[in-house]
């Protein structure tokens, strides 16, 4: 057998070639956001089924000329401000209906006007407020969103670390563990934010430990002061009218209460 059929024969069999299976296309839905300047505003209290917005010497500060200028709605008229309004200028009242006023992207005079009143709480007052939807969204989102990651704290954190969180929140913890998780899934439902900021507190951590402290008589807290349980020594002083607890765990947490803290999470450590 020569050298060229034995190399032949070394040779493995070619595969079939076979196509690749394309990628699948991806699709782009596309969207159309309008952008219209369509708006509503609305009276904040009351207002009954008609309300009148008071035009009648109205004046605001111009930041534009820094000066102190007439306010009035004319629908003929391009400017807001009296002293640009031509002399046929017609003012109109400004009628909110059910407590609401909607203005067309037509409307921009209208529209400007109701910007710059004084009575609009964008300017400090308390009459009347543009109704802003998107906003009024983003912050509904946003809480939505702090309820949902505050909720899974609760069912994903171990037990032994919510129970400073708990006794920060007044919960017994002395009770069943799902009694526990219960009560503070409660709380992080109605307070979401401070929930979920209760577990970077330092302030959580001192109250935790200052509470243990207390209810394994380390400490003696007391209406007029904080003392050590065995030799009855001062630790601070409670000014009247005061909680024992919160007066104690603001000083753990200045530079001279900060070892007395250590103290106690020493003391504490050598019961468990």
């Amino acid at each position: 057998m020569t050298q060229q059929v034995k190399r032949a024969q070394g040779r493995p069999k070619a595969q079939p070639k076979v196509d690749a299976k394309p990628a699948a296309k991806k699709t782009t839905l596309k969207r159309e956001v309008k952008d219209t300047r369509n708006c509503v505003f609305e009276v904040i209290n009351g207002g009954g089924i008609v309300w009148m917005l008071p035009q009648a010497g109205v004046t605001v500060h111009d930041k534009t000329t820094d000066t102190v200028r007439e306010l009035r709605y004319c629908p003929n008229e391009n400017s807001v401000w009296s002293d640009e309004q031509g002399p046929k200028a017609m003012k109109k009242s400004v009628v909110f209906r059910d407590g609401r006023l909607f203005v067309r992207e037509d409307q921009p005079n209208l529209r400007r006007f109701l910007d710059l009143h004084p009575h609009n709480v964008a300017n400090g007052g308390y009459k009347f407020k543009i109704v802003d939807r998107t906003t009024d969204a983003k912050k509904e989102m946003e809480q939505e969103f702090l309820q949902h990651d505050a909720v899974s704290k609760v069912r994903d954190t171990e037990i032994t670390d919510l129970l400073a969180i708990a006794l920060y929140f007044k919960v017994n913890i002395n009770a069943d563990t799902s009694e526990i998780r219960h009560n503070l899934l409660r709380i992080a439902k109605s307070n979401p934010k401070g929930f979920l900021e209760s577990f970077d507190s330092p302030q959580v951590r001192a109250r935790a430990i200052i509470k243990q402290a207390a209810d394994y008589q380390i400490i003696n807290l007391r209406p007029d002061s904080c003392k050590w349980y065995d030799s009855n020594s001062m630790i601070v002083s409670v000014p009247v009218g005061q909680d024992p607890t919160d007066v104690m765990v603001r000083f753990c947490l200045t530079e001279k209460g900060a070892s007395v803290l250590s103290d106690l999470e020493e003391r504490l450590e050598k019961l468990a």
